[in-house]
């Protein structure tokens, strides 16, 4: 390494766990970021100002002037052009010697093998359950790690997939969720910086990796809240172990109905019945008024990221204002094994509580 190189990367070599070798390790790496967007954008200025030698890019989108209140890659300037190109103008700007491969192309189950072939390490960057699907599923054909994230609104997940005999994404998602348990950012809205803490975190774990120091995430989620800026990490359960055949037995001991109507689950709670109650609301909603015995509150697209809270033996119960929302949380909970019929949406939700079983209980 040049004696300018070196220097440039000074503040990493006297690290006693990167050195020397492990910066011409990170220079002589290939990482594969999909999506240029809030999350890919701080993952891809701390990889290259990091030195990793090739950093391929991976989206077919465009800059949108929405974008820059969180895709700090791009700018003013940048708005109409490919977000690739704006990548790679702002990356070569940065270090002229690290290598930009840009890709406008879309991750899908047809091309993912071929687009993420060669990597090192994969950076999950979408805000797409198909693209991370398919992104899982070639990085386990390949072989190759891959660090998930995914934000909305004030919340962000992390781990590591696939690394070192860890679990891969569909140990914690078998499945896609229902697009209304999967709102968009768009939709739902997010806090810009979540996007650069979650981001910068991708990147270590990438590095990590590639120095093979510390411990990952893998095998578990990182899940950050920024309104209270409190975060916890819960454990991957892998599908296919013991645990997991236990838990499936669990709940076919513990049967319940898909739905359960107030007066059913008032007699339930009157015979000390031992059940778990999940309200699946917003914070505000809480505010307002809760059914008493409430045990968790998940707002209800933070459920498939989630699921570890929930316990394992005894009948879950889900409510929420009308029964809407609740009822998506069940038919998701209820497609999982360890979930099945053992899950059940109060029908009509605390709004029909509050006429039927407690009008002490405010109205909304």
């Amino acid at each position: 390494m040049r004696k300018e190189r070196l220097e440039r990367y000074s503040r990493h070599v006297v690290l006693d766990e990167v050195g020397l070798n492990g910066q011409l390790r990170l220079s002589n790496s290939m990482v594969t970021i999909v999506g240029a967007g809030g999350l890919g954008s701080p993952a891809l200025l701390y990889l290259a100002a990091a030195g990793i030698g090739k950093i391929r890019v991976i989206d077919d989108d465009v800059v949108d002037e929405s974008n820059l209140q969180r895709q700090v890659i791009h700018s003013e300037a940048e708005v109409g052009c490919s977000k690739v190109k704006s990548v790679q103008r702002r990356l070569s700007a940065l270090d002229s010697e690290i290598v930009i491969e840009p890709i406008e192309e879309r991750v899908c189950p047809e091309n993912a093998e071929r687009l993420l072939s060669g990597s090192d390490v994969v950076i999950d960057g979408t805000d797409s359950f198909e693209a991370r699907y398919s992104i899982n599923d070639a990085c386990k054909i390949l072989g190759i790690p891959w660090v998930f994230a995914s934000v909305l609104r004030f919340e962000g997940q992390v781990s590591v997939f696939n690394y070192v005999n860890g679990p891969n994404y569909r140990d914690l998602f078998p499945d896609s969720p229902p697009p209304e348990l999967a709102p968009s950012c768009a939709d739902a809205g997010v806090l810009g910086a979540i996007t650069g803490i979650l981001g910068s975190i991708q990147a270590a774990e990438a590095i990590k990796i590639l120095l093979g120091i510390g411990k990952t995430l893998s095998g578990r989620l990182l899940i950050l809240d920024a309104m209270t800026m409190e975060t916890r990490i819960l454990k991957i359960r892998f599908q296919g172990k013991k645990e997991s055949e236990d838990v499936v037995e669990l709940g076919l001991s513990n049967s319940i109905s898909p739905s359960i109507q107030p007066t059913q689950l008032k007699s339930m709670m009157d015979n000390g019945v031992e059940l778990f109650l999940l309200d699946v609301r917003r914070s505000d909603e809480e505010s307002i008024a809760s059914i008493e015995g409430t045990d968790l509150r998940i707002e209800h697209f933070n459920i498939p990221g989630e699921v570890d809270r929930l316990p394992l033996s005894v009948p879950i119960i889900v409510y929420c204002h009308s029964g809407v929302r609740s009822a998506s949380v069940v038919k998701y909970l209820g497609s999982l094994p360890a979930f099945e019929s053992r899950v059940s949406n109060l029908v009509g939700g605390i709004d029909l509580w509050s006429r039927e079983i407690d009008p002490n209980i405010p109205r909304y």
